[in-house]
């Protein structure tokens, strides 16, 4: 059984632990339109059993008690939004990120690009640095590029920053119920989108942490950070990397009671798991695992997809 205590300090960083202050930056006015309608799948709505009391889990996370919930059909993005999207999306609004606004971002350890200036390190999680001039096109600091990672996840964006996208793009991020009923992809129960299995006949289904954390990964699944948006087999409703790759932010506050919080100044939802989820620290790549993160924290596991009405 996994700690039930407290809430375990978990693999995405939080802003909220170095204390500073934040200018912020002349936005352009971000309208809705219908960008990356295409990605969109259907999901039809129904009752689901939500949540988890499973063994590998994390009580105080919330994950429990398993309860039945009822969703409507919406249409949720097949694959996270990606670093051309987001591209299109600055290139056309002038948008400029919380990160690009603080001037500085959260990075792992294995990643900080050589030419990064100022960096600290977080106490309570070691592997994380906050690393100057560390943004969404250069996810490692300076000198780094997104040049060959354009069909990768966007990286290093704020809740506030997937909602401006997600109002561009004529969309609105998920609510937690949307995203763990489309994330089981029609199964009920399982502890992964595909089953129960984590690699079934030995294939990967997913990108987490191999090797031992946070010093050693073998990259048996082929990846040591971020993996393309569409890789690894889809889930039943045809969703690609809902387990694994990157955390993916959801529309709710976070809260571990099965009434939803409400608090401006509360967490919200984070989803998936990330590349750096590892069974001996941080197996939230399950699919009924949860987590959260403050509304401007940024980190270079942290991303999102887009859900719409119907």
């Amino acid at each position: 059984m996994k700690e039930t205590n407290e809430i375990k300090p978990c693999c995405a960083a939080s802003r909220s632990d170095f204390q500073e202050e934040k200018t912020p930056a002349e936005q352009a006015t971000v309208s809705s339109g219908s960008a990356f309608q295409e990605k969109l799948i259907y999901i039809p709505g129904g009752e689901f059993w939500m949540g988890t009391e499973d063994e590998e889990g994390f009580p105080a996370d919330g994950e429990g008690p398993v309860r039945k919930v009822k969703v409507k059909p919406f249409y949720m993005d097949a694959h996270t939004v990606t670093n051309a999207e987001f591209d299109a999306f600055v290139r056309d609004t002038g948008y400029v990120t919380e990160a690009e606004q603080y001037r500085w971002s959260f990075v792992f350890h294995h990643f900080i690009s050589k030419q990064a200036g100022q960096v600290q390190q977080l106490p309570d999680t070691p592997w994380w640095y906050g690393v100057d001039e560390a943004f969404w096109y250069q996810p490692e600091g300076p000198g780094s590029t997104i040049e060959d990672r354009m069909d990768h996840p966007v990286t290093h964006v704020s809740w506030n920053d997937a909602e401006a996208f997600s109002k561009w793009a004529g969309k609105r991020l998920p609510t937690e119920a949307e995203w763990e009923y489309a994330a089981r992809g029609g199964l009920e129960q399982n502890r992964y989108p595909w089953g129960n299995e984590l690699t079934p006949g030995g294939e990967h289904y997913c990108n987490i942490w191999q090797g031992k954390f946070p010093f050693e990964n073998t990259k048996e699944d082929g990846y040591a950070s971020t993996a393309p948006s569409v890789s690894f087999p889809p889930n039943g409703y045809g969703l690609y990397n809902v387990s694994g790759n990157v955390w993916e932010w959801c529309s709710d506050y976070f809260s571990t009671n099965p009434s939803p919080a409400s608090d401006q100044d509360t967490p919200m939802v984070i989803r998936g798991g990330s590349y750096l989820c590892h069974h001996s620290y941080c197996n939230r790549y399950r699919v009924a695992a949860r987590s959260m993160n403050t509304k401007d924290s940024s980190t270079g596991n942290m991303g999102f997809r887009c859900a719409a009405d119907v």
